[in-house]
């Protein structure tokens, strides 16, 4: 396929799981309202959080050179994104020359398809899965189900969160919102055969687990794979996980089905030393993941026999156009800017309605499924869901400028969103601003607020269209007086007299 799939407009979705997990159910600030309520959610979240931080520091403070590391990263995949099409062509030649198959697909949908088709052509009705964020992404697991083929999910928090039908919540630990009794009780609902008096110790949880994979692991004939990193310079993809489910999946059945988003290539082998120094620092506090998983097209005799990989773009090349957008790209999916998130600690990953959470989902999110500048569109209240305080750009080991990004997302959202209260509002007060006279009495009749401000001294509602601003915070009463009324007054001169520095004679004088 040539290089003219990128740049193309993706196709509009043919099917329900075009956009996949991409699509809110409703706008943050509701979804949001609701998980804040879930005193078991903020505490499994803040306990979570809070270690991941603590061995995150630990490890990346060891090393002397971890800002270096960082920049080389934001260059590599800046440079990256600037080839991108040549890249691609790259790659796809070089796992084609090593026996494998290369697919590309404009959205969700046509990847959906792809999938679909190379696992009926197999016969095979079951399918195991790598944890991968690309395929929840685009809904496959749902599609496939809706074909008739069962997928399962290996990674122990995906396996968890598929069992209890419920969805991730976080990029890293799916389950991250669950704890250790409500797993056992998942477990005793959902897996056949399970020990009646399962306990919730972590070693008896995981051997539970084990145990309903190992059948899996020994009996079916095809699985499917995200991808962490695909170099273009020898066809190799990676994979780095931690509990070795992964391998297995990679490694046992007949036939192997990735799918890779397009911003994942790299350019050399030689780049993952630095991105395999960054990734398992960033994202679980450890110096090296304990499984690294290497694959380089088909081998006779050993691994899968059969390899496909599906390039999926679904959004990427759009947001690649946008000058500013496109830093998002460099993502490489580490978590980190969810774990020092304080929005996303208190609010959880579901509040966001879509595959990536946190700061990095407000980011991407949007530029994947479209805000729309629809009112009623979930996705348009994403890049509002931050304090802008920073600490995801102090994390990032690619250093993504995520608040700068965000202020721009919602420029964006507002230029689109056409007039709205607060435009007309803004031009009104620019309109008073520029008439002194007028201006001075519109203050005189601001005090009339403060009939309606409670014992406290605060407004709790105001009226629209600024009932949005007073939807989340109290506003205090207006002043008795305005600035210039007490500039202007003997009690205001009287201050600024006594505020005003003494010189040097009079300093001595008081010595």
């Amino acid at each position: 396929m040539s290089s003219t799939f990128l740049g193309m407009p993706a196709a509009p979705p043919r099917s329900p799981y075009g956009t996949g997990n991409l699509r809110g159910e409703q706008k943050f600030p509701k979804a949001a309202h609701g998980e804040l309520r879930n005193e078991q959610l903020r505490s499994n979240l803040g306990k979570a959080t809070r270690t991941i931080r603590a061995k995150r520091l630990a490890v990346t403070g060891e090393l002397p050179d971890w800002e270096r590391l960082r920049d080389a990263g934001s260059a590599i995949k800046t440079d990256t994104m600037n080839r991108l099409p040549e890249l691609l062509e790259e790659l796809e030649r070089r796992v084609t020359e090593r026996g494998g198959t290369v697919h590309w697909a404009r959205d969700g949908a046509e990847a959906n398809e792809i999938v679909t088709r190379l696992v009926k052509a197999t016969g095979s009705e079951e399918v195991i899965k790598v944890k991968s964020m690309a395929t929840q992404e685009i809904g496959l697991n749902e599609h496939l189900e809706a074909e008739g083929i069962r997928p399962h999910e290996t990674d122990l928090a995906e396996l968890i969160v598929q069992l209890a039908h419920d969805r991730p919540s976080h990029i890293l630990v799916p389950a991250i919102h669950r704890n250790r009794e409500e797993i056992r009780r998942i477990f005793l609902k959902e897996i056949p055969g399970v020990d009646p008096h399962l306990d919730s110790v972590p070693a008896h949880l995981a051997a539970a687990a084990r145990a309903y994979l190992r059948e899996q692991f020994m009996t079916t004939k095809v699985a499917l794979s995200g991808a962490n990193f695909g170099i273009a310079e020898t066809g190799t993809l990676s994979v780095v996980e931690s509990e070795g489910n992964g391998r297995m999946c990679l490694t046992m059945p007949e036939t192997l089905i990735s799918v890779m988003g397009i911003e994942k290539v790299l350019p050399r082998f030689a780049d993952l030393e630095v991105f395999l120094q960054l990734l398992p620092r960033s994202s679980t506090g450890e110096r090296m993941n304990p499984y690294t998983s290497m694959w380089t097209g088909v081998t006779p005799g050993d691994g899968p026999q059969e390899f496909h990989l599906v390039l999926l773009d679904n959004g990427r090349t759009a947001a690649l156009a946008d000058k500013v957008g496109r830093e998002a790209l460099n993502c490489i999916r580490c978590s980190a800017c969810l774990n020092v998130c304080p929005v996303y600690e208190r609010t959880g990953g579901h509040s966001y309605g879509s595959t990536y959470p946190g700061p990095i989902g407000a980011v991407l999110t949007p530029q994947l499924a479209g805000m729309h500048a629809a009112k009623d569109d979930p996705n348009s209240s994403l890049p509002y869901a931050s304090s802008l305080c920073g600490a995801c750009f102090d994390a990032c080991p690619v250093k993504i400028d995520i608040p700068s990004l965000l202020v721009e997302l919602r420029h964006q959202n507002t230029e689109e969103s056409g007039t709205t209260a607060e435009k007309t509002a803004m031009k009104a007060a620019a309109s008073l601003m520029k008439r002194p006279k007028l201006y001075t009495k519109a203050q005189k009749a601001s005090r009339a607020g403060r009939l309606m401000a409670g014992k406290d001294g605060k407004l709790s509602h105001l009226p629209p269209p600024f009932n949005g601003w007073s939807a989340t915070r109290d506003v205090s009463e207006p002043p008795k007086q305005t600035f210039r009324e007490w500039f202007a007054s003997p009690e205001g001169q009287a201050e600024l007299r006594a505020a005003a520095p003494q010189d040097d004679e009079g300093k001595e004088e008081d010595r």
